[in-house]
């Protein structure tokens, strides 16, 4: 039987191209042959077994360097591993069970116990969705109202628009409803399942769309955090800027584990490859959550990689600092993007807090 290309190979082991490229940056399941010319892989079938098994430690949420080693094992040896790694999980699960009941108990009767200023605080926003100079078509959504911001930047051609929308629409459906803060995580946390759904069912033909997906989502003083892909929030608060986001990439996966210093990620050429994003995948949705407390005067800023991606830093920071309505900041952001040759589509949302 002849060798296969990346995307045969990868609809026969229930994967996506992009998972086969890192699996083969990280040495679990190197391509049978790599044309010298455009680089494109090629795949025995004889690989789809040790593919399906990746694809299955992954859907258990085993970590690649354990997969690796059950990946050598005998089969007795690998069942052995996986039955201690799980046992390990339960373990772990239980422990943090407890932790959450404890913090949610907590949390809840400092909830109850907030004065009334904390209803008070106000939302100034913006949002901009911007083509950009390069690109055909717009994949990216942004939204900011009262009660929620979100930024995503779709993946897979026209068909990325339709999956960003379908990713904050679906999100949009916890706008309403007076839930206490402490409620406001395990409700994202509920939906993640229906946001990949929404993500999947926005596709087309054998197209499989995908997006990345970075919200927050308020209530009073709280505000929840979602946060999937290479979309950022940052957080300006007095005069120092904070980015509250790490990229689910490849590269900054390689600067985590040393391999990379960060300027060297910032220009390499797979600076782009997600490992994390919604409908993209054939495991579970993993997503980051977190809890914050707003502050009058807090400014936030959610942005899609045309905007971060191009825009120094510092940059950002000046352009936040330097004041004025969230609109005219955000155009000030998309003009920044455009000085650096915008060539990607630019999305983003400012949102002060203001006293009430």
């Amino acid at each position: 039987m002849g060798l296969l290309t990346i995307g045969a190979f990868a609809r026969a082991a229930r994967l996506t191209p992009k998972a086969l490229r890192l699996y083969d940056e990280l040495g679990l399941l190197p391509p049978t042959a790599v044309d010298p010319e455009s680089g494109y892989r090629f795949y025995h079938p004889d690989q789809l077994d040790r593919a399906r098994l990746i694809a299955q430690l992954r859907r258990i949420g085993m970590p690649l360097a354990e997969i690796r080693t059950v990946c050598e094992q005998a089969p007795a040896a690998a069942a052995g591993t996986i039955s201690a790694y799980w046992q390990r999980v339960t373990a772990d699960t239980a422990t943090r069970g407890h932790r959450v009941a404890r913090l949610v108990e907590r949390l809840t009767r400092e909830d109850a116990a907030m004065s009334d200023t904390t209803g008070s605080l106000r939302v100034r926003h913006a949002t901009r969705c911007d083509r950009g100079r390069q690109r055909d078509s717009n994949e990216d959504t942004a939204y900011a109202s009262d009660r929620l911001w979100a930024v995503a930047d779709g993946i897979g051609g026209t068909g990325g628009a339709a999956a960003s929308g379908a990713a904050v629409a679906a999100l949009k459906r916890l706008e309403p409803g007076d839930r206490p803060g402490v409620e406001l995580l395990a409700a994202l946390a509920a939906t993640l399942d229906d946001l990949d759904r929404a993500v999947r069912d926005s596709g087309t033909g054998e197209q499989r769309p995908g997006t990345t997906l970075t919200a927050l989502l308020r209530r009073g003083s709280q505000l929840a955090l979602v946060h999937i892909g290479d979309t950022r929030a940052y957080l300006l608060r007095g005069r120092e800027l904070a980015q509250l986001t790490q990229d689910h990439t490849w590269v900054q996966d390689q600067v985590d584990r040393g391999r990379l210093t960060r300027d060297q990620a910032a220009g390499h050429e797979q600076r782009a490859l997600l490992t994390r994003a919604l409908g993209g995948g054939s495991r579970p949705v993993e997503a980051d959550l977190a809890l914050r407390t707003a502050l009058v005067g807090d400014r936030y800023l959610l942005c899609s990689d045309g905007l971060s991606a191009v825009v120094d830093r510092r940059d950002l920071h000046a352009a936040l600092v330097e004041g004025g309505e969230p609109d005219a900041t955000a155009q000030r952001l998309v003009a920044l993007a455009y000085a650096a040759g915008a060539p990607d589509n630019i999305a983003c949302v400012v949102a002060d807090i203001v006293g009430g």
